[in-house]
């Protein structure tokens, strides 16, 4: 149990030192991306639309970034269009290409673990007519692609899998599923928010035809993201008003945050393969340490197919907010698969898709690594986790009831 000592023992800590490990979520804005971005607010402040001198730095400076981000991608820079985060580039490539498509067909197929801003889009979209086939996916968060073909119909007209899982980190087959929806002249979109300069990516080996992204998941900037449509790709404008972004994307640009993209571009794809095997290490190591070290617990995604710097694991018999609250408590910043909405916990519908039962789902971890942590900082995570899931346990009438009913089985 926890005394008042250790109360204090564990403020002191959390004092001295914090581990972010929710980098999924949102990650820190890096230096050098903010020393692009400064000019912008002060000594480049023209409206990139006007035609006098002082505009011409912030339109240049949107440009190079746009170069900088289609290079990224092996894309051509005229196809990279700046929106305002990944939410949005993820609305404009599904509505727009259901609208302009629908005189063909209006059947779109997506997977059951897609992040909201695509499922809650196709949700809209089933009221307008429309009808969606939600994949499954297999245990591991993988789309089966013998699913995929049965799937397809003569009034298809978009697939849109994500590219990561933003919660489980599996990576999904994106050039086998671009193949097939090229094969039947299908747009493919996918949602690469979360592997976008984490990863590598060439939307043409591919055959992606609209591709989302987002800032902030690359230490970049909030607010800004871009949605890659290919020479060709006939969708209509999302934003209507001016005609900024070649009269597909209306508003005045935000060019300090666009510049930062592109800073952020640049230093990931500089920085990706080190970066890469140096969070794949701790990410490794991490996993190994818990599944080995704290009893009835499982890795949720697969175990290779995985983004580098995520790790997700369930603990039975605990509640994933009471373990978020106390490793906050001692200075580590994770997240929980389940969110309380309304008064009521939720599982996460991307655990309930891999098959996870309700009380599983509920005691979810997720952990995101950043190239800035360190193999210390797995340690400490490791011990803290071992020590409050032991105690959450002891609180817990379902663990004493599973320990007395199978005490062979309690270490």
């Amino acid at each position: 149990m926890w005394h008042d000592t250790d109360v204090i023992r564990k403020a002191v800590a959390i004092m001295k030192r914090t581990i972010y490990l929710d980098n999924a979520a949102t990650t820190k804005v890096h230096p050098l991306v903010v020393e692009a971005m400064l000019p912008y607010f002060t000594e480049h402040y023209g409206n990139p639309s006007s035609i006098y001198g002082l505009a011409a730095p912030a339109k240049q400076g949107i440009e190079e970034a746009r170069a900088t981000i289609a290079g990224a991608l092996g894309a051509k820079t005229q196809d990279i269009y700046f929106t305002g985060g990944g939410s949005e580039a993820d609305n404009w490539a599904i509505k727009a290409s259901a609208e302009f498509m629908a005189s063909r067909g209006k059947h779109i197929i997506t997977s059951k673990i897609e992040h909201h801003a695509v499922l809650h889009t196709c949700e809209y979209l089933e009221g307008k007519g429309y009808e969606v086939t939600y994949l499954d996916v297999d245990e591991n968060g993988l789309v089966r692609l013998e699913d995929l073909r049965g799937a397809i119909r003569p009034d298809t007209i978009l697939i849109s899998i994500m590219f990561a899982n933003n919660e489980i980190g599996t990576i999904q087959p994106i050039g086998e599923i671009g193949e097939i929806a090229k094969s039947h002249g299908i747009l493919f979109h996918t949602d690469a928010v979360q592997a976008f300069g984490h990863v590598p990516i060439d939307v043409d080996a591919l055959h992606i035809d609209m591709l989302s992204a987002s800032g902030h998941k690359i230490n970049g900037p909030k607010g800004v993201g871009f949605l890659f449509i290919r020479t060709g790709v006939k969708i209509r404008s999302f934003i209507h008003g001016g005609a900024q972004e070649r009269k597909r994307r209306a508003g005045t640009e935000n060019v300090p945050g666009i510049v930062g993209f592109g800073k952020a571009t640049e230093l990931a794809m500089a920085t990706m393969g080190e970066r890469s095997a140096k969070e794949i290490a701790m990410r490794d190591y991490l996993i190994s340490r818990i599944l080995h070290e704290v009893p009835f617990v499982r890795l949720n995604g697969d175990p290779v197919k995985r983004l580098p710097n995520n790790v997700n694991v369930a603990f039975r018999f605990i509640e994933g907010e009471s373990l978020l609250i106390k490793l906050d408590f001692a200075g580590i910043c994770g997240s929980s698969g389940s969110a309380c909405t309304s008064g009521s916990l939720d599982p996460s519908h991307v655990l309930l898709a891999i098959g996870l039962p309700h009380e599983i789902a509920h005691g979810s971890l997720r952990l995101t690594l950043s190239e800035e942590n360190t193999m210390e900082d797995m340690d400490y995570v490791v011990g803290q986790i071992k020590e409050i899931v032991a105690y959450l346990r002891g609180m817990s009438p379902l663990y004493e009831d599973y320990a007395k009913k199978h005490p062979e089985k309690i270490g």
